[in-house]
């Protein structure tokens, strides 16, 4: 690896940390980084999830203020620690999926399903006259819900991951009556855990470049607790708003590649 290598990789490194941390989507930046440096797709992406797997855990560190006011509640903390197994066995599955199939098909709907969250964070409120508040919905509903969309998430990140917080802050926003910091919150340990469970099985059996990981993942690392401070300091209206132009843009980004 040469230099020029080494300091792409630590720029985008450190970029996707904090973007990921804020919105998510920084796996568009690594991404491309590692192929620029010659690695195939497939290698590429197991080195990618590996790589930026620290930044998750920085930014799950950084946000832990709003997630201890989002658990104050006995029962809500009970239910958010309920996530963590769908979460896993999503992740899984998703992992599953990338070493087993191929990759082709899933690409052509990811950029669909990135703008298509994209504009549902944007219309939020007027999803939520159709859908309910949070506020409104019962207990069993809301908790429903959430194992369905971070089963539903965590596949996706087990698989491809790119735009993962877009999707995540979209669709928990729909159930949780929070600040958009909070949702940001639960949806860093969500992205987490499914970091996990991909280093986990992309190590044992993919194509994972350690070279290239040992590169991004500390600049990840800085990355993802710069960004959740960010995060934190950031109203709610312009965090959404972020968050909404920055998966817009990632969505078109993938539905060029993938067509083009």
């Amino acid at each position: 690896m040469n230099l020029a290598n080494i300091a792409l990789l630590s720029v985008a490194g450190l970029t996707a940390g904090t973007v990921n941390a804020i919105a998510g989507g920084g796996s568009l930046i690594t991404f491309p980084a590692l192929i620029a440096t010659g690695l195939p797709p497939v290698a590429a992406n197991v080195t990618n999830t590996t790589a930026v797997f620290p930044g998750y855990v920085a930014s799950v560190y950084g946000s832990r203020t709003d997630l201890g006011e989002l658990a104050h509640e006995g029962q809500r903390r009970r239910l958010l620690w309920s996530l963590a197994p769908t979460s896993v066995v999503a992740a899984a599955l998703g992992c599953a999926l990338l070493l087993l199939t191929p990759a082709e098909a899933f690409e052509m709907v990811v950029p669909f399903l990135v703008l298509g969250a994209a504009a549902v964070l944007a219309l939020q409120d007027r999803l939520r006259r159709i859908v309910g508040h949070p506020r409104a919905m019962s207990r069993r509903r809301q908790a429903l819900s959430l194992h369905g969309m971070v089963f539903v998430g965590s596949l996706y990140g087990g698989y491809f991951g790119a735009a993962l917080g877009v999707m995540l802050v979209a669709a928990l926003g729909l159930v949780l009556d929070e600040s958009m910091a909070r949702v940001s919150a639960l949806k860093n340990v969500i992205s987490a855990i499914g970091g996990l469970v991909g280093v986990l099985a992309f190590g044992l059996f993919g194509p994972v470049d350690w070279a290239d990981v040992a590169v991004v993942a500390p600049a990840a690392l800085v990355g993802g607790y710069a960004g959740a401070r960010l995060a934190r300091r950031l109203p709610s209206a312009v965090l959404k708003a972020v968050i909404v132009v920055f998966g817009t843009g990632v969505g078109l980004v993938l539905l060029y590649r993938a067509f083009f």
